[in-house]
């Protein structure tokens, strides 16, 4: 699925904080993606369709540097990802095996992949920093993904850092991780997110003024009629 450029836009102007905000006010608790760490400061915020990876924990027959071969190999994932796609990979929370190094860094790169998010770790960390490729992951490792891991698929649902994923739902991503939007609750998170932002800028002035938190955050509801006759304003 591709996202309409004006909801990429939209959704670039709001912090993953807020959307977990705006999300628990529709119920949804668990969409931070555990362990999804930039790779380097100063990534800009990455909005994009999710396109899932799964492995499972390594099988010694499974698991060998033959498998990169094989139809079913993160090689031929990646010539299935999409322009403007963020790759996630259940990589399981395994520490001590690289899922992705800089040749295949690279390629996502040439395939305008927006990011790579993953709750694992990348191999070949200054070639993988040297790809310009926006990388969010729970750190660094040597060995290669098949030392503790096997890949199994592409585009299936996944569990990312304890999230539930399925392809096409909607990651952001910015210096406080990954969240997931689902996707039936897209429309609804681009009509509320834009104010939710705007609403805590403007409380962030009256903090800078000295107003008192009891009353201003959550607003009562006076503050609230104050809020209102600014917004019109603006």
């Amino acid at each position: 699925m591709a996202l309409d450029p004006n909801a990429v836009k939209t959704l670039q102007g709001v912090s993953t904080a807020t959307l977990t905000t705006v999300l628990l006010k529709k119920g949804l608790r668990n969409i931070w993606m555990r362990g999804t760490k930039p790779i380097r400061p100063g990534q800009p915020r990455v909005v994009g369709p999710a396109f899932t990876l799964r492995f499972v924990p390594a099988r010694e027959d499974l698991a060998t540097p033959a498998s990169w071969a094989s139809p079913i190999s993160t090689r031929a994932a990646i010539e299935a990802m999409p322009e403007g796609c963020v790759a996630v990979a259940d990589a399981r929370g395994v520490l001590d095996a690289g899922i992705f190094g800089d040749i295949l860094c690279a390629r996502m790169v040439k395939r305008n992949v927006a990011a790579l998010v993953t709750d694992g770790v990348v191999r070949d960390a200054a070639g993988v920093l040297g790809t310009g490729l926006n990388v969010w992951c729970d750190g660094v490792s040597a060995p290669p993904s098949v030392a503790g891991l096997t890949f199994v698929g592409w585009q299936e649902p996944i569990g990312c850092g304890g999230v539930a994923v399925f392809p096409d739902d909607i990651v952001v991503v910015d210096d406080d991780g990954a969240v997931l939007i689902p996707a039936a609750f897209l429309d609804q998170v681009l009509a509320e997110a834009p104010e939710q932002e705007a609403m805590e800028a403007w409380i962030m002035t009256e903090v800078d003024r000295g107003v008192p938190l009891p009353g201003l955050y959550p607003m009562n509801e006076e503050t609230k009629a104050r809020y209102a006759a600014f917004a019109r304003k603006t």
